[in-house]
């Protein structure tokens, strides 16, 4: 049973239209659920309880939301290139998935990808996370800053708007880093590639994010989205979802040898919760407040969610 919570709170309402969850459902019209439990075992994050229901009660929607804009949008690609008379060009449809750490943003872009990639009209769906672009640990040590990894200043932007630019350009192939969150930085000499897929999905704590104050002629990430969604839950939510995460990895990947945390896998339970409070309290939670939470009416669409992890509600932006 799904539980009841308030979602209307700190939103500009006039700016989007509201859906409860059975309101959104309503739209899912026929689009068909092609997701069994063996493929969303392979999707849910850790801690995570995303059901079928919930996939089609809320993602299909989505999906067939996205796979209409998507057409749309390259419709008007080819009447532009008509207009100029130049030869039809291929354009990435770039969705960007920003909010919390812990909120659920992976498993929330995994099952977009899956579903996504599975409308005839688009099959190549390629997802990359902004982790990959956080400078090596290396050059945050020499800055005295990898205390502050997650936030603006511990991306490489000027790699990250580089790559989205060439991905838009139709270049055809784009590489971008990739990151081990076991070892807990860059993995040197390994890429991921980008070969012109039909549909980039880019997730990410700060992808939202537009500086106040800053010359109107720089480039942002967000600059480049053709499509936006924040995961929103109160934030004692969040961070109580942040520590049972915690929990976890601390039985499972701070376990092996290579984890950059191992020195968390031999602690009591009570240690392992006080240390995770502090870690939320001096940098994840800060970092919310300060810079995620303030971009979530930049987002198209917000995924409002309950205390148990499920979406109760949809916003969706007026056009």
């Amino acid at each position: 049973m799904l539980s009841v919570c308030m979602q209307t709170s700190g939103y500009t309402n006039s700016r989007y239209i509201g859906f409860s969850r059975e309101e959104w459902s309503g739209l899912r019209a026929a689009t068909p659920l092609v997701l069994d439990e063996d493929d969303l075992a392979n999707l849910r994050g850790i801690n995570e309880k995303v059901s079928l229901d919930e996939v089609a009660d809320i993602y299909l929607p989505l999906s067939r939301l996205l796979n209409l804009y998507v057409a749309a949008t390259q419709s008007l690609y080819k009447v532009t290139d008509t207009f100029l008379g130049s030869p039809a060009s291929k354009v990435p449809y770039i969705i960007g998935i920003g909010g919390s750490v812990a909120v659920g943003k992976s498993t929330t872009a995994r099952i977009l990808q899956a579903l996504l990639a599975r409308w005839p009209d688009h099959p190549s769906v390629d997802l990359i996370t902004t982790d990959g672009f956080l400078h090596p640990n290396r050059i945050l040590e020499e800055r005295g800053i990898l205390h502050r990894k997650g936030f603006p200043e511990s991306y490489d932007q000027r790699a990250l708007v580089r790559f989205l630019a060439d991905v838009k350009s139709g270049v055809p192939e784009v590489e971008a880093p990739v990151y081990s969150h076991i070892t807990y930085d860059i993995i040197p000499d390994k890429t991921r590639v980008v070969r012109t897929p039909d549909i980039v999905i880019l997730e990410g704590l700060n992808v939202l994010q537009a500086e106040n104050g800053i010359s109107p002629s720089r480039t942002f990430v967000s600059d480049f989205f053709d499509f936006s969604i924040y995961v929103d839950a109160a934030e004692e939510d969040v961070e109580r979802w942040y520590v049972d995460r915690f929990l976890t990895f601390t039985n499972t990947v701070f376990q092996r040898d290579d984890s950059y945390f191992k020195r968390y896998a031999g602690l009591t339970k009570d240690e392992a919760v006080a240390e995770a409070n502090r870690i939320w309290h001096e940098i994840n939670g800060p970092n919310l407040a300060e810079n995620i939470k303030p971009t979530r009416e930049r987002a198209q669409l917000i995924l409002r969610k309950c205390p148990d992890h499920s979406v109760s509600s949809v916003k969706l932006r007026k056009i």
